[in-house]
């Protein structure tokens, strides 16, 4: 399979990518948890959005630079997340996938991409911080701007409806079904 390169900001060009395709991205994302979309909503998004890229993460930032960068779950922003959707945003990157819902209002103009937790070193070597909005957040909270270069990222949740964590648990459940409930 081979490597699809993406460069911030993102297009429309992601309406071709599928679940599971696997993706190397360059360029300017932006960080925010749980607080920071709460301040956005509150006050207004302190970037442009446009194409924008959200990655659920709270780095470990010292001396200037990102020293950690792993992925936090990003279920915990499905309610948080659709105002950022309308104002242009493209993607989000986290881990665990995000719900129905926030897959339908992907549909048609976002994507979900995966990393891995635990290599937040991996991620962070592939990483030049830029700035931070929100600071008063605190460094988990506030909002990063990170240059990435090629970070490696799996489109888990496309913007047809595709969704990786759906397909793996229903296959999951038919195994179990078939295994310890035959007949």
């Amino acid at each position: 399979m081979s490597v699809i390169r993406l460069k911030t900001p993102l297009g429309d060009d992601i309406l071709d990518l599928h679940a599971g395709d696997r993706v190397e991205l360059s360029g300017t994302i932006y960080t925010a948890r749980d607080e920071a979309h709460m301040r956005m909503m509150e006050e207004k998004i302190p970037f442009d959005p446009k194409g924008a890229i959200i990655f659920h993460c709270g780095p470990v930032v010292s001396d200037g630079r990102v020293v950690a960068a792993g992925p936090t779950t990003s279920a915990r922003m499905n309610s948080l997340c659709g105002f950022l959707l309308d104002a242009g945003v493209k993607a989000f990157i986290g881990k665990g996938g995000m719900s129905g819902d926030v897959s339908s209002l992907m549909r048609g103009r976002a994507v979900y991409l995966a990393y891995t937790g635990g290599c937040a070193a991996l991620a962070a070597s592939r990483m030049k911080l830029n700035g931070v909005y929100f600071e008063d957040l605190g460094m988990a909270e506030a909002i990063w701007e990170i240059e990435v270069d090629n970070l490696p990222l799996t489109v888990a949740m496309d913007a047809h409806g595709g969704d990786l964590y759906s397909e793996i648990m229903d296959s999951a459940q038919k195994s179990f079904r078939s295994t310890f409930c035959p007949g």
